[in-house]
């Protein structure tokens, strides 16, 4: 049971994770960054899957002359509240990234590198939260849809990189892997990433437009789906044979493991993604294909950051600015 005084030390905390950071305390708010970025994936994949993306018809108004959705003969209050619920969710994720921004200037020693990742959280959010109301305005159009999905994947990769950082020194890059490795480790980065775009388009061709009246692109269905397999099944053979090489380069124990957790991760999805496509696309298989995409791409990008570290030096000044700013 929660007593105030409970409830107090738990303020105090998190004022003091944001005024008074430690880079602990820091990695744990860029984690939370993450999470609340993978979150409102989710709940953008709610909204579409229950047709409930014109729920609100207008932005930033809910309606023509209100900012809280109300009793309308034209949509389902179901629909209005599921759509207002995903654009209030915004308001935690911008708090999430201000605090990081917060943290991130306030940490001491001074970080500028982590200053200058952590800013992009809050800036990314507005500009998620302008992608969202032009997909609104634009009735949902799939060219508007795509990017407002692929923006939160990219801030996915700001708020995990930042954590990674926040735990390292400010030494140059050592690489903990074979060259080999470590290219077709960013190969299997980029694959991912035509993954990822591949499967707006077959979002933007497929049943679950958000609303009867969205428009869809001209890719036929089959055709495109079978793209983005293709891409999946080679994310697969990289991975395989990036943990062929692990064993045989002796990566470290951490690489190996990073390496298993995708492996795991990208089979789990496939499988997810067969089951929905033969069953018609049921919509709680597609929500979870949608999750499952945000951790796919985590745990891709947990892979590469495994293959580096940075050493912590005494004059961090002395480290080359150029080095110092690559992931």
């Amino acid at each position: 049971m929660t007593t105030p005084e409970n409830k107090t030390s738990l303020l105090l905390k998190a004022r003091d994770a944001v005024w008074n950071p430690t880079p602990a305390s820091l990695r744990f708010l860029a984690l939370l960054g993450v999470v609340t970025n993978a979150g409102i994936i989710l709940t953008g994949a709610a909204v579409r899957l229950t047709k409930s993306g014109l729920g609100c018809p207008t932005w930033p108004k809910c309606t023509g002359d209100s900012l809280l959705p109300h009793a309308s003969p034209e949509h389902s209050p179901v629909n209005m509240a599921i759509e207002f619920g995903n654009r209030t969710l915004t308001f935690l994720v911008l708090a999430v990234g201000f605090a990081v921004y917060i943290a991130a200037r306030r940490l001491s020693p001074n970080r500028p590198d982590l200053t200058r990742l952590a800013v992009w959280q809050p800036i990314g959010v507005v500009f998620q939260a302008l992608v969202g109301g032009l997909t609104v305005l634009t009735k949902l159009h799939p060219t508007m849809v795509s990017p407002h999905y692929l923006f939160s994947i990219a801030l996915i990769f700001v708020a995990l990189l930042l954590y990674v950082r926040a735990g390292e020194g400010d030494g140059p890059v050592e690489r903990r892997v074979d060259p080999l490795v470590h290219r077709l480790t960013l190969a299997l980065v980029g694959v991912v990433v035509a993954v990822l775009v591949v499967g707006t388009f077959v979002t933007g061709s497929g049943p679950h437009a958000g609303d009867a009246e969205a428009t869809r692109l001209p890719f036929p269905i089959v055709d495109i789906t079978r793209a983005h397999s293709l891409l999946a099944w080679v994310t697969v053979a990289l991975t395989a044979a990036l943990l062929v090489l692990h064993r045989r380069t002796g990566a470290p124990a951490g690489v190996r493991r990073a390496g298993n957790v995708l492996l795991g991760t990208i089979l789990l999805q496939g499988l997810i993604g067969y089951v929905q496509y033969f069953l018609g696309v049921p919509e709680l298989l597609v929500a979870a294909h949608v999750l499952g995409s945000a951790l796919l791409w985590i745990a891709t990008l947990n892979l590469l950051y495994a293959g580096r570290v940075r050493p912590v030096v005494e004059d961090s000044a002395a480290a080359s600015p150029a080095v110092r700013t690559t992931a």
